[in-house]
Order: C-alpha cells, then structure tokens, then sequence
C-alpha cells in the first residue's frame, strides 16, 4: 500500500532496480580507487535483463559488488534504509562516479508488480552467497544459497493480469526496452537483454529464420556529457527526433554544461513549428529531467517560465533534492538556480538569432511571437524587461517586421510617440482615415494584427522612454499651433452641430467633434481612455462575453463637402440632419469592421439618400 502511493506508475519499478544495479558497481568502482588488489574494467561489467513467459519472472543481473547477508537485512530488510546513501555518505572525499540511489524504498517498487521478490548477492571478498525472500507483506526470509559470481540477482514472479492491470507487457521484450530507453537509456553501464529477430536462411533467397541474440540495449553515453567540439549539428538534429521532441526540425539549440553554484548539463532546442496543441489545454510545457542520467521527469514545467514553454530539451544534474520515489522535485535552491539561468540562455539565443539570422528568426516568430507577446501581458508586465527586445511589428514603412529598437532608432527628432494602428488584417489597417495624418507627417505605424498586441503594448507602456500612441487615440500630439486653433474655431463656429448629433447618438458615442487628423475622408472613430475599439471587439468576442464598450468619439471632417450638406440639414430640415448622423456613424463602424446595430435601417437610410 505503501508503494503504490508513492509511486505514479508502475513502471518505474524497471528504472528503480536498474538505478539499483549500477549503484553496485559503482561501489566496486570505488573500491577499486582504494584497493591496488582490484583492477576496475569497465567493460566486465554489465547489467542483464531477462524476461520468461513460461515462469512469469523478470530477472536483474548485475555485476556489481554484492550483498552481504548483514547488508541483505539491513538494505532490504529495513524500508527506505539506503545502502547507496550510507555508501556515499562514507566516499564523499572520493573522486568518480556519483552514486544514484539515495531511498532504499525504490527496490520496494518491484512488489507493484510481483507476488514474490527473490535476491540472490554474493558480495566482493566474500566466499559465501545469500538468498532474499519476499512477498512484500509477511516479512522476510534470508538463506545462505549457491551463487558462482560476485553481483546480485533480483528474480520478481510477475503478478496474474487482473480485468483493470496487464502485467504480462512485463514480460514482453518490445515494452521492456521502451521502458529501459525511457527511463535508463544513459545508465553508464551496458545494459543487455536476448533479443529475437529474423534474418534470411542461409542458402536461401525468401526463407527466413528467427534467432536470438544478446544485445546493448542502452546508449550509454548521453550527447550532453560529449565536448560540444566532438558533435555536428546533425548530432543534435538526430538527438531532437529520437527524444520524439517534435516532428519537424530545431531551428536552433542550446548546449550548456555549467559547473558553478549548480553543477548541471543541459541541451535545449527551438521548434521550427508550432505543436499542433500548443495554444491549448493539453499543451504540457517542460523539459526532460534527469538525475545522473537516469530519467527523474518526462516534463518539469518548474525549468521554464510560460513566455518559454516552447523550449523542447532535457536537463541532466547531480545537485537535485529528490523526494522519496525520485519522481519528483523538493523545490529548492538548486532547481531555482537552474531554471534562472536557462532563462537567461534562451532569451540570448534568440538574441543572437535576431542578430545574426534574421529570416530564421522570423520563422521562430511566426510560429511563437504570440506566446512572447502573452508573456509581456501576463503577470502585470512583470516580463516585459526580458521579453521586449524580441517583439516583432509589421512597419508601414518597411511593410515587413521590425523591432522596437529599430523603429525607434529611426524616429525623427520631432517624433514624440510610437505610433501603432490595430486591425484584423495588414490591409484593412492601411485603409483606416485614422492613419492619414501621422503618415502625412512622415512617422511611421507599427501595425498590431495579433489580438494580443494591444494588450501587451498596454502593459509595456514605454520603450526607450517613449510612448506608444494609437492613430485613433483623441489627442496625436503632432498638431500644429495653427490647426489646433483653426480646429477650435471650427467647433466653437459649429458648436450646436455638433450638440445636435451627439444627442442623436447618445448612448453610441461619447462626443461629437471636428476631426484634427482627417485628410480625405469624411469621418471616423476615435477613443478616449484605456480600451481601444480593437480592444473591445476582442473583449466582446471572449466566452465570457465581456461588455466591455470603449469611449467613442465621432470626428468628422470640417474640409469634406458632406460637413456642408452637415450644416445645410441642421439648420432646415431636422429628419436629414438625423438621416445624415445615422448613416455617417455607421459608416464610421463599418470602417472599425464593428457591427451597425439595425443593419435594415442602414440600407433604408441609403435609399433614401437614393431617391
């Protein structure tokens, strides 16, 4: 009971005994550092997995240093007493390898799946051999037994399937080596298995014949601990599809080994595409997490901030607090440590990748601006110092993307804000009135098409110390003295006007004004305060259907010709000065791409005009 509710899946029990088994001969290694009698090859020594159907056992050979009956009872007879532990604690001066176990409780793991769990050790130095029995609830049994060879056997009799569990893929060879590959694949010593195959009769064209055979179903050596030097980025290109991070190819990667305040290995990789669940629920961020190359995590999310989550890799350390099943993390300073500074590697590889390659930078972009871009609008802008020099906008004068920095860089003296115009398309926003007099005036308008973009500018506030200024905000601050003053007297001039068509829109916009920015078209919207029209559409259009309403001001355009058929209706025909204000506000939604509220009363208003 105890077991299953440390342990997540059962499963785990195969990396357990196999973390176990190369424990023991890292303690013969040890010895051997101290010991001028023992001479230490590593390739004499070997892990064995065996599976027989008949018997329904699975067997653990190793070659390691063994057990005592003394250390039997104390290691096995005792839960969570930890050979591997006191071992180290003893050898801590000692130079090599690090020992993995660190709970004695993981050998207990092997009872999720078996009635019976046998151990057969003859330890180093000894002349005498012992066998370890039990059915993980009655106790235990220790007798001295026949064993040629210094190591340990464990033998687990594999449960009968029940309606819920199948305990037979325990047996099966195919399931045994994905969970070896998955889990023990860097496991420092060879790890074998009989493994069956075909292969054409001799003397034969089209008859074949199955054999049997032993084979190193482990890679041993993981890429990470390789000197960069000695890998090609076909290395890493291969390494990427056979972890299955995804289906296409990395655009780039990150290869860290550090050895400071924490001592860990890292390979860290950009997706060229964007996973088809990415923008989902059941997207899961994360890197592969590994404890001396044995597989701790399938996807530690505490290594990557969300703005990141797009980052596929693993990260291999030796400083990691585990909690007593190794399945999962103490939060402390170490794992604190690491995930900070692969935040700091990421965000200046994609720096280097903006500098040094744009175009594939552009294509990372493409495929994951959006998250960047959430990342600066989440938390508050508590981000948006590491994300905003990665921020790409389509420029009206570039028509491609730039960045912030380089819009800047190229802003006039005079030039007192950053201009942005937002819209659904590259298209639709070129053809927006509110855009004609900052592009008249020479400045150039960063064009938000992402739904997001507002958002996160919201929360930037400020670049480089200036401003960003929506085209449709109420006050551009680029007018003249002189058409401030000319605007004024026109509304003071046109005052009960203006009055007039407010009160016929009340409720639909705030104010009624002559328009400061509009060259050839007759009107248009603009707002006062935080929420923008794009901002509301987007609001609007959430599942919680937000009534989210911006100020809307109308503006209308004092030099175009309707203003005087305007002023014509409002001072002798009342019923068109109504006809005129309607159609001129709708028309002024439906360049917003807003919706008119009574779109039948539009097109009777549009006949009338007609007739």
């Amino acid at each position: 009971m105890m077991i299953n509710s440390i342990y997540t899946q059962r499963e785990i029990f195969i990396r357990e005994l196999i973390s176990n088994a190369s424990d023991a001969i890292d303690k013969l290694y040890y010895k051997a550092l101290t010991d001028e009698t023992l001479a230490f090859n590593k390739e004499d020594y070997f892990i064995k997995v065996t599976a027989d159907k008949t018997n329904r056992t699975l067997t653990i050979t190793d070659t390691g240093i063994g057990m005592t009956q003394e250390d039997l009872e104390n290691n096995l007879g005792t839960i969570a007493k930890s050979g591997s532990l006191a071992f180290k604690s003893e050898n801590e001066a000692k130079e090599g390898h690090n020992i993995i176990g660190q709970f004695g409780v993981g050998f207990y793991s092997a009872f999720m799946v078996a009635d019976d769990v046998t151990v057969i050790s003859k330890a180093l130095g000894s002349n005498e051999a012992f066998k370890w029995e039990s059915t993980g609830t009655d106790g235990y049994t220790i007798e001295p037994c026949e064993k040629d060879s210094v190591g340990t056997e464990i033998i687990l009799k594999i449960k009968e399937n029940t309606e819920d569990d199948q305990y037979d893929e325990y047996l099966e060879e195919y399931r045994l080596r994905a969970i070896i590959k998955k889990y023990s694949d860097f496991i420092r010593y060879p790890i074998k298995m009989d493994v069956k195959g075909q292969r054409p009769k001799e003397g034969t064209e089209n008859e074949f014949e199955e054999y049997e055979e032993e084979q190193t179903v482990n890679s041993m050596v993981p890429i990470w601990r390789k000197n960069k030097s000695e890998l090609t980025p076909e290395d890493y290109e291969n390494f990427y599809m056979e972890k299955r991070y995804g289906f296409d190819k990395p655009l780039t990667h990150v290869h860290i080994k550090a050895d400071g305040a924490v001592v860990y290995n890292a390979i860290l990789f950009i997706p060229e595409n964007t996973p088809f669940d990415y923008y989902s629920k059941e997207y899961e961020k994360g890197l592969e997490l590994y404890s001396n190359g044995v597989l701790i995590m399938d996807k530690c999310a505490d290594l990557l901030p969300d703005y990141f989550s797009f980052v596929k890799g693993m990260v291999d350390s030796e400083d990691l607090s585990l909690n007593i099943s190794r399945e999962m993390l103490q939060h402390d300073r170490q794992l604190t440590l690491i995930a900070k500074n692969i935040k700091s590697k990421v965000k200046s590889q994609l720096q280097s990748l903006l500098k040094d390659d744009r175009e594939k930078y552009e294509q990372f972009y493409n495929s994951f601006g959006r998250q960047l871009k959430f990342g600066v609008y989440n938390d508050y802008g508590a981000n948006k110092d590491v994300l905003q020099d990665l921020l790409l906008f389509i420029s009206s004068n570039e028509k491609k993307l730039v960045t912030l920095d380089e819009y800047v860089s190229r802003m006039p003296e005079d030039q007192k804000y950053i201009y942005y115009a937002s819209g659904e398309s590259v298209d639709r926003i070129e053809k927006l009135p509110q855009t004609e007099m900052v592009s008249d005036k020479g400045y150039e308008i960063l064009y938000f098409t992402d739904d997001i973009d507002e958002f996160a500018i919201k929360m930037l506030t400020t670049y480089k110390d200036k401003e960003f200024k929506s085209v449709s905000s109420g006050d551009l601050g680029i007018e003249s003295e002189a058409d401030e003053k000319a605007t004024e007297a026109e509304e003071n001039e046109n005052k009960d006007l203006f009055e007039s068509m407010k009160g016929l829109l009340s409720g639909k916009v705030k104010n009624v004004r002559a328009s400061k920015r509009l060259k050839s078209h007759p009107v248009c919207l603009s707002t006062e305060g935080e929420v923008t029209i794009e901002m509301e559409k987007i609001l609007k259009a959430m599942p919680n259907g937000q009534d989210v309403q911006a100020d809307k001001v109308l503006e209308i355009n004092v030099n175009h010709e309707v203003f005087q058929s305007l002023k014509a209706a409002h001072d002798n025909d009342q019923e068109k000065l109504n006809l005129y204000t309607q159609l001129l506000y709708n028309q002024a939604l439906l360049i917003e791409g807003l919706p008119i509220q009574d779109p039948v009363e539009f097109t009777n208003d549009i006949c009338k005009i007609m007739r």
